[in-house]
Parts: structure tokens; sequence; C-alpha cells
């Protein structure tokens, strides 16, 4: 007898979340890659948006600049602006050589499908390397980030469920309300102020709060976001990757944009 979807939900979380978690902490060239995995397959899965759009990005090329991004997060073996400013040059010439739909498009889908998801991506790996005196550090602040996108997921779900009446994007995704955004929000900064006493003494409080409230926000609008490219492809997931789950696009949308808002509080006020 075929498993419920919930059931097969709870199993495919019991047996990811502790590994993603051993990665994190172990951190080095076990976290790179499994980073360097989630671009690439999340841009892979935006890329099969944008063909329901008649927009063919350069999948080959875009994999491989996202994956020089990522890696050069870690390494920083070139300067990251001039990286860009390559892919995009290489970018622009090999569309010149393309006759498939528009060009705009398709030069329009490489570029966010890069920036989007492939910039945003390595800024996990600079949260995962932010200390490197404590090395140990950058894996409790990613665990304490994913630990509030999931209550605030979570919360919003369930606050949502029982009280939500106010919606908040209809157009968007017609499920979420601001009742549950708001207990998503609260809920975030809960777990970062408590995250901030088990394990970031580094942090201040004033820094604990303000990154809950960065998750609590930009979390929420980085699953809306995601929504918002699916309505317009027309698909309910990212991709049937993970079972009871959708896709990778689908699990990290949410971290894909809170990453780079984390790393420029951390980057302009503490580090």
């Amino acid at each position: 007898m075929a498993l419920g979807n919930t059931v097969v939900r709870i199993l495919v979380s019991v047996l990811a979340i502790p590994l993603i978690l051993l990665i994190t902490f172990l951190g080095k060239f076990y976290f790179l890659f499994l980073i360097a995995a989630i671009g690439t397959v999340a841009f892979y899965e935006f890329d099969q948006f944008t063909r329901k759009k008649s927009a063919f990005a350069a999948t080959i090329l875009s994999i491989f600049t996202i994956v020089a991004i990522v890696f050069d997060a870690y390494f920083k073996f070139v300067d990251v602006t001039a990286l860009i400013i390559f892919s995009v040059v290489v970018l622009s010439i090999f569309e010149l050589f393309r006759n498939k739909q528009s060009a705009i498009f398709n030069l329009g889908a490489s570029l966010l499908g890069i920036f989007y998801i492939g910039l945003f991506s390595s800024t996990i790996i600079s949260l995962r390397e932010f200390d490197q005196l404590n090395y140990n550090n950058g894996a409790y602040l990613i665990f304490a980030i994913l630990a509030s996108i999931w209550a605030c997921d979570s919360a919003a779900f369930f606050v949502g469920s029982a009280i939500g009446k106010h919606k908040m994007f209809p157009r968007v995704s017609p499920k979420k309300s601001w009742e549950g955004a708001i207990a998503g929000f609260i809920f975030s900064i809960i777990v970062m102020v408590i995250a901030k006493y088990l394990a970031l003494d580094f942090l201040t409080l004033t820094d604990s709060i303000i990154i809950g409230i960065i998750v609590g926000t930009i979390g929420q609008i980085g699953d809306l976001i995601e929504s918002l490219f699916k309505r317009d492809a027309g698909v309910k997931d990212s991709s049937n990757l993970i079972p009871g789950h959708g896709g990778i696009f689908d699990r990290f949308d949410s971290l894909i944009l809170t990453a780079p808002t984390v790393y420029l509080y951390l980057f302009l006020f503490i580090k």
C-alpha cells in the first residue's frame, strides 16, 4: 500500500535533515559540494520554468558559471566581480551564435538564474566560512538560520491554517495569509534569540534579533518569489526530485534569498 504524502514528507525529513546538519558541521569540501549541488539543481529547475515561457537559457554555460561562483566563495581564486563580468561577456557572445527564440529572453533567463541562484547560493558558503578563528561558529550560524526558517514555515502553516483570514498575495500563493506570516515572523525571531544563548555567543542580542527579522521577512519573501516563478510557468513544484517535498528550489527558496541578506548584514556591521 502506498505511503501517504504526509508520511513520505516526514520520512524524507527525518533522513535528510540530520545529513544536511552533519555536512554543515563538517564544512570544508563537504559543505562546498553540497551548496554547489543545490545551486546547480535549483538552476536546472529554474531553467525548466523559463522554457515554459519560451526563454532558453544557456544551460551548460550558466551551470558552469554558478559552480565557479560557488567555488570562488570558498577558494577566492579571483575577484567575483571579474568572474561575473567575464561570464556575462561570454554568455552575450554565445547568444550571437544561437538562433533560438528571443535573444533577450534567453540571456535574461541565464543571467537571472546565475545571479539569483548562483551568486546568492555562494553567500551560504560565505556564511559557513565567516569565522575562521572559530570555524564551528559558521556551522552554528547556518544551523540557527535553518532552524529559524523551519520554525517560520511551520508557524506560518499551522497558524495560517487555523486562523488565517487575510490573504497576502492571492495571485501568487492563495493559501498564505497575513496571520500566518506574522506568526512565522515572530517565531523566526524567537528561534534566533534562543540560538544566541545556546551557541551564537559571538552575536549580540541585537544582532540575533535583526537576523531573526531578516529570516522572518526575507525568508518568506523568497518563498513568495519562487511561487511567483512557478505560477508564471504554470507548475506546482519546481520538480519531483524529493518525494513529498517537490524540488531543490522548493526546499531552499527561503535560504537562497535569506543568506545574502544575512551575509550583507554581517559584512557591514560585524566583520
